[in-house]
């Protein structure tokens, strides 16, 4: 299978710094700031520091080349400056973190299996471009990252360094949506994928956490309280703006696919379309239950506020009769090459959206 060469931002030295990854890992550190997050929050989820290997020097193949994908298994989507990408997440779940620059800028497409979330970053601080590996570590049970450049502990969930001489520092964060390879291959032809080239041995296809995603099941070592709105495993899309945040139980998209939404005097609509297969439901991926995919957009075109109802081909605007596909495009109609504004989000479970966004509002209630 041919590759495609990509180019990568070369990242930035390691520094004599005190680390924070050690003192977590129970060395004494001086010199460290205080850290945002006690320590003691922080548990050993078994692996030591990369014992889940990140990928560092990620290859790619064409999307018409990647012939080990089924059509409804999920990938990671990203596209920057018009660089589309899709990463697998049956690599993905054997590695959590993927270092690569899209669209000229570094970045770390992050995916925990545990909390089901994907988040992208810029791999910019301040004149740094830093790498990120796993620590080993979990905070309520989420993906905790370190920067190899100054060893400062991440939280993926929030993107905020936690502990380490980098903390309080954030990251940027770039959308990527959870969709089916079919429908992404189909309308990114040019677009590229994340192949099983990963210079280590992994079961790729099989899911490492058969049966996680059960409703009714508990989340692995997350100690907190769990928000009694809704079960720990209840899935939800969540969003935040501007210190506000909103979710949306996915009972309630599978029976309303279109919710309009106000977050931060920002109006959002939010989709959800069948076709994907869960990552977390049986031992082989492609044979997990269809849950579906979902997109949040700013529903405006050339300062235009359009309304949506699902149809049978796809989301309709009522103002044009427009059909618009799960990325937010319009494929036809009056407004054809249209393109509504992706606003980050996550797909993810409630005890951890609930956990980390304490104060977030819910759709439904």
């Amino acid at each position: 299978m041919a590759t495609v060469p990509v180019l990568q931002v070369v990242s930035s030295a390691e520094e004599d710094v005190p680390s924070a990854l050690l003192a977590a890992r129970g060395g004494t550190v001086p010199g460290l700031p205080t850290p945002e997050v006690s320590l003691l929050e922080l548990i050993s989820g078994g692996p030591p520091p990369d014992g889940i290997p990140p990928i560092d020097e990620p290859v790619f193949v064409a999307a018409a080349d990647a012939d080990f994908l089924a059509d409804d298994e999920p990938v990671l989507a990203i596209e920057i400056d018009g660089d589309a990408r899709a990463y697998p997440v049956q690599v993905m779940i054997w590695h959590e973190i993927v270092n690569d620059t899209v669209g000229g800028v570094p970045v770390a497409v992050t995916y925990c299996p545990l909390c089901n979330s994907a988040l992208a970053y810029d791999r910019r601080v301040g004149d740094r471009v830093v790498s990120f590996g796993t620590s080993g570590l979990l905070w309520r049970s989420a993906l905790v990252m370190y920067d190899r450049q100054t060893e400062s502990l991440w939280s993926h969930f929030t993107g905020a360094a936690i502990a380490g001489v980098l903390t309080g520092t954030e990251l940027d964060t770039f959308p990527v949506a959870t969709v089916p390879w079919g429908e992404w291959r189909d309308a990114r032809p040019d677009g590229i994928v994340l192949s099983r080239d990963t210079g280590v041995e992994r079961d790729y296809g099989r899911n490492p956490y058969p049966g996680y995603d059960d409703v009714n099941g508990t989340p692995f070592l997350f100690e907190g309280e769990v928000d009694g709105r809704f079960t720990a495993m209840t899935r939800v899309v969540g969003v935040e703006l501007d210190g506000a945040a909103l979710a949306v139980p996915l009972i309630v998209l599978r029976e309303r696919p279109v919710i309009d939404a106000v977050l931060a005097g920002v109006d959002l609509t939010v989709w959800w379309s069948p076709g994907t297969v869960s990552a977390l439901d049986e031992g082989e991926i492609v044979d997990g239950d269809d849950i579906g995919s979902t997109g949040v957009f700013v529903p405006m075109v050339d300062g235009r506020r359009l309304t949506f109802r699902s149809g049978a081909a796809g989301v309709v605007d009522d103002e044009t009769g427009s059909t618009w596909n799960l990325f937010g495009e319009a494929i036809a109609g009056p407004l054809t090459g249209e393109r509504l504004e992706q606003v980050a989000h996550v797909d993810t479970f409630w005890f951890a959206w609930a956990a980390f966004r304490t104060d977030t509002a819910v759709v439904g209630e």
